[in-house]
């Protein structure tokens, strides 16, 4: 489901500005970009969001601006650099590589740039970043929820749609049966005569024919399933793989009604009902 969460806060020593956009999606499918002195929080950030917003396609960006700093915060082994970087030149050589990007290779190996900030401020900003993010992630879900009550109504309103067409299928079908007989022995007595057979043979058959054609049990299980349906969208907890399965319940008792009818006029409703189960499962895709 998609999601969109925007958060800024400045308490006059930093500057923090947090992003988190959500796109559907069946797993949780997260891309973090954080300021690369509080990438040993990443782990910590993910367990944060998968309990928030479960699943998806997240991107979770964060800047942090520092305010009023008088000193460098990070310094460099000037010893190690020099060693990476004479480590590499001879390996250069070996191979009559050039030497382009030695020095970038150099500066960003292992221990070379070294933080001159303390643990202690480090937690303390860090407190401050996860506050951000936490309200962040909050705004997002809001956002999602808005957008799952809207949502939940379309899916509501195509549900009342089919159960509309059942009932009509199941006026229709009442007159059916009667139909279908009449039919048969019309058409047995053009072909045979009045005197041309058994009529206590063409009963039992028409009866075994129009058995095969009933359709009571499929309709009271379509209703049954477009109840629960209602009843699991209206649920608190995340229920999009649930209503999927029902969904599919709903599309196989539809299919037997159509196939079961016999009936121009109650495959119109078959069709219309058809129609709105597509409605359901592509919206489907958008629920947690």
């Amino acid at each position: 489901m998609t999601g969109f969460g925007q958060v800024t806060a400045d308490d006059g020593q930093l500057a923090i500005s947090v992003e988190v956009k959500s796109l559907n999606s069946k797993f949780l499918d997260l891309g973090l970009r954080l300021p690369k002195s509080f990438s040993d929080k990443e782990l910590e950030l993910r367990n944060l969001v998968s309990e928030k917003l479960e699943r998806g396609k997240v991107s979770l960006t964060v800047d942090v601006q520092r305010y009023n700093e008088a000193e460098v915060k990070q310094t460099y082994n000037e010893t190690l650099f020099t060693a990476y970087y004479n480590s590499l030149k001879n390996l250069a050589d070996k191979v009559d590589a050039p030497y382009d990007r030695l020095f970038d290779l150099a500066l960003n190996s292992p221990d070379v740039i070294q933080s001159k900030i303390s643990d202690k401020e480090n937690e303390s900003e860090w407190a401050a970043i996860k506050k951000a993010i936490a309200d962040a992630l909050n705004k997002c879900d809001n956002f999602r929820k808005d957008e799952g009550n809207v949502l939940g109504k379309k899916l509501q309103e195509y549900c009342e749609s089919i159960a509309a067409s059942l009932q009509q299928v199941i006026l229709l079908d009442a007159g059916r049966v009667d139909k279908v007989r009449q039919k048969l022995k019309g058409n047995v007595v053009s072909f045979f005569g009045e005197q041309g057979y058994d009529i206590n043979r063409l009963e039992q058959e028409i009866i075994y024919y129009i058995e095969k054609l009933d359709i009571h049990e499929e309709r009271v299980r379509l209703q049954a399933h477009l109840d629960y349906f209602l009843q699991a969208l209206n649920e608190p907890q995340s229920n999009g793989k649930k209503l999927a399965f029902i969904s599919q319940e709903i599309g196989r008792e539809i299919n037997t009604i159509g196939s079961k009818a016999n009936d121009a006029a109650m495959q119109k409703h078959v069709v219309a009902m058809k129609e709105e189960l597509e409605k359901i499962k592509e919206q489907l895709g958008n629920v947690l």
